[in-house]
């Protein structure tokens, strides 16, 4: 999966004419940088492979979803809707930016659950985030169709499916935004850094002044310390090393989602033999990103087993029931609403008093579903060693 399974001389090349320079800043020094903008260049790029108009880039997909957030409008007393199958960066954005995480279902594709999505808006909803886990497209029809019906806007966390698309679509544009991460065992990395997309001008303007202390870039004499300042901002500057190392893997995406499909469907057919299996809903087969092979046995207790002869054998899947970074039973400190603020911040208010509380068992469909599932992340390169000792393992996994 990890896009840094294929650097190479693209990626010196590209950091190459950033060292030439010696400007490692995105903004300003004109005359040392002789017209080299790596992070505008990537930016441009971004925008015109996933079919949109902008794209601005940040430090890190959880940046890139506060600054998304911040551009939207979202503040305190605002509820924002998510799923509860996730990396924990999608809540923790949402607290801080001052609002409140409302957790949803997931379904069969193992993205939101539109039904239960439906069920969890009230009048302080302001937005809703479902996430394509695992480089595969959610039910973005009829999310927007909820989500319309109730004036509310989607952000897509597409963090974990660059290069993945929904009917034609690539996924992060049929929001109002989309967000993406490029850290270190991303599709595409640059070690650190995101990317918000966005065919909407005045937000792409909101976020790109937010994302630099609320400067303007407005073209005028003096340079940067004349921008004007609409509101108040943030650092999340993407640095020009990495945009440069972005646009050499952009430029390897296709190619690395092809050959993880090659992977994926090979691994598929090592997996199918094990009895009663079945797979993950996949809406768009063809769109699919491949970075993961999801699978599902009858009972819980059966996907507990299979995994232990897998790990006994060398091949062990991740098993998400009991995975403490994405599913929301498994985030003790939210549970618990620890937090390292005096004050009790976001759990509690400035008064004292708990602003929110979530118990551990709200989510049973979930339960349900990542219970019996177990994941394979699926390599960019996958050798024939490999390959052969997930076939043993599965074989020896098939006997029990």
């Amino acid at each position: 999966m990890p896009g840094f399974e294929v650097f190479g001389e693209e990626e010196k090349r590209q950091a190459m004419d950033v060292f030439d320079t010696g400007v490692l800043f995105r903004y300003e020094f004109a005359a040392q940088r002789r017209g080299i903008y790596k992070v505008r260049e990537f930016e441009e790029a971004f925008a015109a492979y996933c079919g949109v108009r902008y794209a601005q880039a940040v430090t890190s997909g959880t940046a890139a979803l506060k600054v998304a957030m911040a551009a939207l409008g979202i503040g305190p007393g605002d509820e924002v809707i998510t799923q509860g199958f996730t990396f924990v960066a999608t809540w923790e954005a949402i607290f801080d930016i001052g609002a409140l995480p409302v957790f949803t279902e997931i379904d069969d594709t193992l993205n939101m659950d539109p039904v239960d999505l439906e069920k969890k808006i009230n009048e302080r909803t302001r937005l809703i985030i479902p996430v394509h886990m695992m480089g595969s497209a959610a039910r973005m029809q009829e999310i927007k169709a909820v989500a319309d019906r109730h004036s509310i806007p989607v952000l897509e966390d597409t963090a974990q499916a660059p290069g993945a698309s929904l009917n034609g679509s690539k996924l992060g544009s049929m929001g109002r935004c989309g967000t993406f991460s490029f850290d270190p065992v991303k599709t595409i990395t640059t070690g650190e850094g995101g990317m918000i997309i966005t065919d909407d001008e005045d937000l792409w303007r909101n976020m790109s002044e937010y994302h630099d202390h609320g400067h303007d870039h407005a073209e005028k004499p003096g340079g940067r310390g004349a921008d004007g300042r609409r509101f108040i901002g943030f650092n999340y500057r993407m640095m020009e090393l990495q945009g440069a190392i972005g646009l050499a893997q952009l430029a390897k995406l296709d190619d690395i989602v092809k050959r993880q499909k090659e992977n994926k469907e090979l691994m598929r057919q090592a997996v199918s033999r094990l009895p009663g299996v079945s797979f993950r809903n996949q809406l768009d087969e063809e769109g699919d990103s491949a970075t993961f092979l999801a699978f599902s046995l009858p009972t819980a207790a059966q996907a507990r087993e299979v995994n232990k002869v897998l790990n006994e054998n060398g091949a062990g899947a991740v098993y998400f029931a009991d995975n403490t970074w994405h599913f929301y039973p498994k985030w003790e400190h939210l549970l618990a609403g620890s937090s390292v603020s005096a004050s009790g911040w976001p759990f509690k208010a400035p008064d004292g008093r708990r602003r929110v509380i979530y118990a551990p068992d709200i989510l049973p469909q979930s339960a349900a579903v990542l219970g019996r599932t177990l994941v394979y992340q699926v390599p960019v390169k996958l050798g024939a060693g490999r390959r052969e000792e997930i076939e043993k393992a599965m074989a020896a996994a098939a006997a029990v």
